[in-house]
């Protein structure tokens, strides 16, 4: 029986076949639904991980603190500029639905005496060493990691492929003065020069996405360009140009669509690479700004409080192996999928 997706997304009987036995890998399966509840639960986390509430009724008026800002005069509190919602006496009549979590990734436990401080009910993780909540920064931290390995991601792929495409097809100069280039940016010791940048321009998400790219892509490249030269001599592409078909239409229309194997293939452990990427940036302090939340961030913070602080390691290091293996997993069950020599399923 076929399931909605095969039945109204899938077309094409090869990539139907190629579905079908992705999905007899029940663990690649799994791995697929638990990393997609990851992504959705970091990119809501506002409604699970959060200083305020919801929705609340105090003194016969409904506020929204979760979608709106109210200053503290709103509530009568003319002595702090930021609004704590925790220290509102609350009315018989009055309430609030809080989320599972009451804290932000921002805001430090004041009612602990030592940061960081270890596990509590309050504090699920623990705290950092400025008293934020772990588990908070881990559940927003996903996001601004996963957005940083899928741009780089992308980007790179875009370019890798067209500079490899371009080559593969056109050969002879193009390809000679391409692999030169690409000899050229893979004799760099990239890592080293990505942290002398990063260094300089202390970088946003944005400028740290480009500097990566910078240096990623010539391995998509090579795979790009093996295809290209492969598949360019093939009796359906020779048929296209003797009808006169333009270069343009058989890029993308019959070259491009059989070369498609290495993008779809390499993709989760392009992103996973990514992840371990922006870790290591972090917990050397050379990736995002402080204090935006991040895994390698707590890593660091794990160095210097490692003998009081094990918290700081086990979970933070727990969230990277699991994100990685997941997505290990799952570019495993693509591989075998993508396979020419599987059963056809």
């Amino acid at each position: 029986m076929m399931d909605p997706f095969e039945k109204f997304i899938i077309r094409d009987e090869l990539t139907l076949k190629r579905y079908r036995r992705f999905k007899r890998n029940r663990s690649a399966v799994i791995s697929v639904w638990i990393f997609m509840a990851m992504i959705f639960f970091s990119f809501t986390a506002e409604l699970w991980s959060n200083s305020a509430p919801h929705m609340m009724k105090y003194n016969g008026t409904l506020y929204f603190p979760l979608v709106k800002d109210y200053h503290p005069s709103v509530f009568g509190r003319e002595d702090i500029q930021v609004m704590d919602y925790r220290s509102l006496e609350m009315g018989p009549s009055d309430w609030a639905i809080w989320p599972l979590v009451q804290w932000d990734p921002y805001e430090s436990n004041k009612y602990v005496d030592t940061y960081p401080s270890a596990p509590t009910r309050y504090n699920l993780l623990g705290t950092d060493d400025r008293g934020r909540d772990v588990f908070s920064r881990l559940l927003y931290g996903f996001r601004y990691t996963f957005t940083y390995a899928v741009g780089v991601w992308i980007l790179t792929y875009i370019i890798g492929c067209a500079v490899g495409a371009a080559m593969g097809y056109l050969g002879g100069r193009v390809d000679l003065f391409g692999m030169r280039v690409i000899e050229v940016f893979e004799s760099i010791p990239s890592f080293f020069i990505l942290i002398t940048i990063i260094s300089i321009f202390n970088p946003n998400m944005v400028l740290l996405i480009l500097f990566s790219v910078v240096f990623n892509w010539t391995h998509i490249s090579h795979y790009m360009r093996g295809q290209f030269l492969s598949l360019r001599k093939r009796e359906y592409v020779e048929a296209s140009k003797s009808i006169g078909a333009s270069h343009r239409r058989i890029i993308f229309n019959h070259i491009l669509p059989n070369a498609l194997t290495p993008i779809v293939t390499l993709s989760p452990f392009a992103i996973a690479g990514n992840i371990y990427g922006l870790s290591t940036l972090d917990y050397l302090g050379l990736g995002l700004r402080p204090p935006t939340p991040s895994w390698g961030e707590l890593l660091g913070q794990a160095q210097n409080y490692f003998t009081i602080a094990d918290w700081l390691v086990w979970y933070p290091a727990g969230a990277l192996v699991l994100t990685m293996s997941l997505l290990i997993n799952i570019n495993l069950a693509v591989r075998d999928a993508f396979d020419a020599k599987a059963a056809v399923g």
